[in-house]
């Protein structure tokens, strides 16, 4: 009996591939990028967030480092380094303003040099107040402590003491041939209110320039140089007021601390309370309104410094 023959296999014609398989490629997509965004200017950031919140946010807050109080600030050495250069500036400041006043007021250049050389010199020591009106204004802005101000202006006062000790020492050996000693003007009846606002208004003008020099940071002479050009420029208007507006001499310092060396106080009277009075009025004048104008001139400069978005 025949047997059937097994069915061969159908073999593809196309022998299989010796090469070995490459994997598929798969297809990534590209992964979308984020959209480029501009770079913020921080400055730009700083200053719409703090209009957003208030021109005056922080105005009043404290601006000096460290807490000083009656209890601590007496430790530390740097402290009676600070006053020494308070007393020894003012001293000099004093000493040249009495030289000043018998050479004339003429002599712009020279008190310039003179007072930023002063300036520059004191500032390592104390930042160089060397006027209750600027320790004032200081401590208004809580740019100092209140007793550090305070102590500021009784080692100013001291050391205007001094000055006009030393000048007064010279003023006596000289005998009959030496020049008066300079002297302020009596304050008039009727006169008060133009002399204080004399004072008022240079004082004004100092704090004004010392507050913004305390911005610049670049230098101690720069510094200097910006409150010397200040203390000029209230020199010459409050010279420019009273001489040739008003009609007086010798009635404006601004300095409260030389002020007192300058022999403000009336030594006579009908009785003693026109005494007080002139005492009263004299200290109005020279110290208590020049004081208020260095609080209205730092914080005028802070003021413009808010509106202007520097701080």
């Amino acid at each position: 009996m025949a047997t059937k023959k097994p069915k061969s296999t159908k073999t593809s014609k196309k022998s299989k591939s010796t090469k070995p398989k490459t994997a598929a490629k798969t297809a990534v997509k590209p992964v979308s990028e984020a959209p480029k965004t501009k770079p913020v200017d921080k400055k730009v950031t700083e200053i719409t967030s703090s209009t957003k919140k208030s021109c005056f946010a922080g105005f009043f807050a404290k601006k000096y480092e460290g807490n000083e109080s009656i209890f601590n600030v007496f430790k530390t050495p740097k402290f009676y380094g600070a006053l020494l250069g308070e007393l020894l500036g003012t001293a000099l400041i004093t000493l040249f303003l009495f030289s000043i006043q018998l050479i004339g007021i003429a002599n712009v250049a020279t008190y310039a040099i003179a007072i930023t050389a002063i300036y520059t010199a004191v500032y390592g020591f104390s930042k160089a107040c060397l006027n209750p009106i600027v320790a004032a204004g200081m401590m208004a802005t809580r740019r100092m402590s209140v007793i550090r101000g305070v102590m500021y202006i009784i080692a100013e006062v001291i050391g205007a003491w001094l000055g006009w000790l030393l000048f007064n020492s010279f003023h006596l050996a000289g005998g009959d041939s030496a020049y008066a000693v300079p002297t302020m003007t009596a304050i008039e009846e009727g006169k008060f209110w133009i002399m204080a606002s004399v004072e008022l208004l240079g004082a004004i003008i100092l704090a004004f320039f010392y507050a913004r020099a305390l911005k610049s940071t670049r230098s101690v002479f720069t510094f200097a140089v910006t409150v010397a050009g200040g203390l000029g420029v209230a020199v010459v208007i409050g010279y420019v007021v009273s001489a040739a507006f008003l009609g007086l001499n010798n009635n404006f310092i601004f300095n409260p601390a030389t002020a007192l060396m300058l022999k403000i106080f009336p030594t006579s009277g009908d009785n003693f309370g026109e005494i007080i009075g002139g005492i009263c009025q004299a200290l109005s004048v020279y110290a208590v309104l020049p004081m208020i104008g260095g609080v209205l001139g730092f914080y005028l400069s802070e003021f413009t410094s808010r509106l202007s978005g520097e701080e």
